[in-house]
């Protein structure tokens, strides 16, 4: 009998027996490792009261206080990363060394949240007015739900949560249920360190739960990673019941390469970008726009270099390359879109479908695939298909490529491939993107920039991490104060009745 995964509420571990679960898999293997409780309305209720109550307590601690309890965390993770690591390749099937370089980009967010006080300290200004000073508070928000996804369940929670209790806040994650390990582990690290119990809370679930969140009034704000669609979804209906939401969503992330590029330093680019965490990535490199003329050697130079990669269970003593999708079911679809793209004029150059691994036949893995001549019309080029499928589209020029970028729904992550610096600085200021590469084929901020792209990715006014993160988590007061001379309250003195709009002078 598989042991079930539980919420943390209260600071304890908490899975009601004959409630509702749903099944947990190690995508190298296909065989179920567990069960996760899939939160009902009773769960849902107690968790964000837990957090209410854990807000009360964590709030109250002085800055100096929360600083250590920030630092002890940190010191914690640094020294049992190891453990995450090995949560996460198992349940989501990345390999070990990827797992750890998600924890380290994590980590730098952590390590930014310890360097709060200066972050969420107000502003002051001295006789503003004659005899009034008028200053600034930045205070919590109160209870903050984060809801991540399946392909980083350790980084995306880090990308929030360290800046959410930094700043005085007590935080509900709901994380994935494909991978739902890493939460508790957190859960459990940052108890050890001295945080309030309610301070942090794990709340299990589907779409049940997330729909608590979003409509709880003693939830103030939401930050959501995932799809389009229920990056929308999940800003619309939190909007509506009054919360700030970040709802950051899909991609479709180009690199262009222009005829001046180091094209063996492109074939690499492209294989780290396209095929890490088998393609499980809102930041991968869907499509490589090639300039023609040098369309033909670098597809061969890519070819190479896919046939050299070697894929398999990410904890094997010898690591591979690639490991598993999250399901079969999304293996299927990723196959599905292949399919598409053949039948709408792709030549599958190489092809990933039906890919087995000897000795783990039940794996969900799927094959580096790498397509060419892609048609824009196709639902392979227009659509997401989050796996290890790299599109090469071809262009005739710099500009024709920059005009399909900038068509397209999504505008999150893209790169340009040049050693022309003017092309370069044309590209930065032309592309319709939140985050841009330039030779640099992965270009997340790091933790004291923010992550956000534009359009169809991103529902709301504020990126994660960064300066945008302390302001989404904090709310400004304005003071305006005037505290009368004593000489002339001694005087009698008196301001007298004035009904007029107040003016400074």
């Amino acid at each position: 009998m598989t042991s079930v995964i539980a919420h943390w509420i209260d600071g304890a571990g908490y899975a009601p027996e004959g409630g509702r679960t749903a099944p947990v898999y190690n995508p190298a293997t296909g065989a179920v490792t567990a069960q996760v409780a899939l939160a009902d309305q009773a769960e849902i209720d107690a968790a964000i009261a837990s957090a209410v109550r854990g807000f009360e307590a964590w709030s109250a601690f002085s800055i100096a206080k929360r600083q250590q309890v920030l630092f002890a965390f940190r010191e914690l993770l640094n020294a049992r990363k190891g453990e995450l690591a090995a949560l996460i390749t198992a349940e989501h099937g990345k390999v070990l060394s990827d797992a750890m370089g998600e924890i380290a980009r994590g980590q730098e967010v952590v390590e930014l949240a310890t360097g709060f006080p200066h972050l969420i300290k107000g502003a002051y200004s001295e006789n503003a007015s004659s005899g009034i000073d008028v200053y600034s508070l930045k205070q919590p928000l109160g209870v903050v739900g984060i809801i991540s996804p399946f392909n980083f369940p350790a980084m995306v929670p880090m990308w929030f949560f360290p800046i959410a209790l930094a700043a005085g806040n007590a935080v509900v994650l709901k994380p994935s249920e494909k991978d739902p390990s890493a939460a508790l582990w957190m859960a459990r690290l940052w108890q050890e360190a001295g945080l309030p119990d309610g301070a942090f809370t794990v709340l299990q679930g589907d779409k049940l739960a997330v729909d608590g969140l979003l409509e709880s009034p003693d939830v103030q704000s939401i930050s959501f990673v995932g799809s389009t669609p229920i990056a929308q979804y999940i800003y619309e209906t939190a909007s509506k019941h009054g919360k700030r939401v970040q709802a950051l969503g899909g991609a479709k992330n180009h690199m262009l390469v222009l005829p001046d590029a180091d094209l063996d330093l492109v074939a690499d680019a492209a294989i780290n970008a396209g095929y890490g965490a088998a393609g499980e990535r809102c930041m991968a490199i869907s499509v490589v726009l090639a300039v023609e003329t040098v369309a033909d050697a670098l597809v061969d130079k890519i070819g190479e270099r896919i046939a050299t990669l070697k894929v398999g269970n990410g904890a094997d003593a010898v690591e591979p390359d690639m490991g598993p999708l999250i399901t079969g079911i999304h293996r299927d679809k990723v196959s599905s879109y292949v399919d598409i793209a053949e039948a709408d004029g792709a030549r599958v150059v190489v092809d990933g479908r039906g890919f087995a691994v000897d000795g783990a036949e039940d794996g969900f893995f799927f094959g580096p695939t790498l397509l060419d001549h892609v048609p824009t019309t196709s639902r392979a080029y227009t659509e997401e298909i989050f796996g290890p499928v790299l599109s090469v589209v071809r262009v005739s020029s710099y500009d024709e490529g920059v005009a399909l970028i900038n068509s397209g729904q999504f505008g999150n992550g893209t790169a340009i491939f040049t050693n022309d610096g003017g092309a370069a600085r044309r590209f930065q200021n032309e592309v319709q993107v939140g985050m841009i590469g330039i030779n640099v084929p992965i270009p997340v901020p790091v933790a004291y920039h923010s992550f956000g792209g534009w359009k169809q990715s991103l529902f709301g006014d504020a990126k994660a991490y960064g300066v945008h993160g302390f302001d989404f988590f904090t709310r400004e007061k304005a003071i305006t104060a005037r505290w009368i001379d004593p000489a002339a309250r001694a005087d009698g003195a008196s301001a007298g009745i004035n009904l007029g709009f107040p003016q400074n002078h």
